[in-house]
């Protein structure tokens, strides 16, 4: 599963709020993830080259993705 981790920082000189993106690789065990999840992921050692997280639990559902 590849979750994209947003986060809000201000800009240390112009003090503008930016949105930083970030994209990591976590396992789903038991693939119950689907398109627009929101998920809470908990660092684990490595699992594979570029697996480090793996999905603890599905906080909402995404009703329908198109």
């Amino acid at each position: 599963v590849v979750v994209k981790i947003q986060r809000r920082i201000s800009h240390p000189l112009y003090g503008k709020i930016i949105t930083r993106s970030e994209r990591v690789k976590a396992h789903d065990e038991k693939n119950e993830c689907r398109p627009g999840d929101t998920v809470k992921i908990q660092e684990t050692r490595p699992l594979s080259k570029e697996k480090r997280w793996r999905v603890v639990e599905i906080i909402k559902r995404e009703e329908k993705v198109q």
